[in-house]
């Protein structure tokens, strides 16, 4: 039976569960349940904490997880990841007073509080910085106005809450993250149950990112159309009732979709239809 780790809380969690039950896997909790067969599907999830995931995946305990990239990537041993799935995005950043003129380069021999030390120890690494690395767990923001760190390094999504610290970001995004999907090792992915349920997922995010637009537009004008709506592969062209007339069909991405059918509209098109697509594989 395949062993899937989800996460059991957090930001991640519901959006994870959502996604793994929308690709046809019964994996939605009744109450706090730590572990959830599937019969049907022979899989066996468990509700973990997202940064005991990595631990396990990496160790072979559990076959995939779904966790955040950095939560994997701070790991000692992280596990492979396999799939990025488009939701929890966050970057992580280094912070400093609002007045202060430091910068990464700069933090030699000064305190860097956060709460994921191995990613810090990593990019202070290579950029031949020595600094000292003080872990905390939450509310990384408030260890410099305590007085026990000189520099914060944290996960930063709109930047209000270190501005309302009194801090800013400095330097480049050491990191961005996003959901994803990890497992031991590629050869850990290539199993035939770890793969179906890798299709199934893939087909769910593809899918989000997709809508299948629909409409009538004049065979004369049929080449500049398809030039908008190129589809995947080609659309679907279906003649109609009336020659001079065809039906077109095709997968365009949902980011910019109103401008498209706005081109469409002025170029002649007629009964133009915008729906989701559930899932697909490309």
């Amino acid at each position: 039976m395949l062993q899937i780790a989800l996460p059991n809380k957090g930001t991640l969690s519901d959006a994870a569960i959502a996604l793994v039950a929308e690709a046809g896997y019964r994996c939605s909790r009744a109450g706090r349940e730590l572990c959830l067969p599937d019969a049907e599907n022979d899989v066996e999830f468990f509700f973990l904490r997202p940064r005991d995931i990595a631990v396990y995946v990496s160790q072979g305990v559990i076959d995939v997880g779904i966790t955040g990239r950095d939560l994997n990537l701070d790991a000692a041993a992280p596990a492979a990841e396999i799939m990025p799935l488009g939701f929890g995005r966050s970057k992580f950043r280094y912070a400093v007073p609002r007045d202060s003129e430091l910068t990464p380069e700069r933090f030699g021999g000064l305190r860097i509080a956060c709460s994921y030390p191995n990613i810090v120890r990593r990019d202070l690494e290579s950029r031949g910085v020595q600094a000292t690395i003080i872990q905390v767990d939450g509310a990384v923001e408030v260890s410099i106005r305590l007085g026990v760190a000189d520099a914060v390094a944290d996960v930063v999504d709109s930047g209000q809450t270190l501005r309302e610290a009194g801090l800013k970001t400095v330097g480049d995004v050491v990191m961005a993250s996003e959901a994803v999907v990890i497992a031991r090792s590629a050869e850990t992915a290539a199993h035939p149950q770890v793969d179906k349920f890798l299709k199934r997922i893939h087909g769910i995010v593809v899918a989000r990112e997709y809508a299948m637009i629909e409409y009538d537009i004049r065979r004369d004008l049929l080449d500049k159309a398809v030039l908008l709506t190129p589809g995947i592969e080609a659309p679907t062209i279906s003649p109609l009732n009336d020659p001079a007339w065809v039906a077109v069909k095709s997968m365009a991405k949902k980011k910019g979709m109103n401008g498209l059918v706005d081109a469409l509209a002025d170029l002649g098109a007629k009964g133009i239809v915008v729906t989701d697509i559930r899932t697909c594989r490309l």
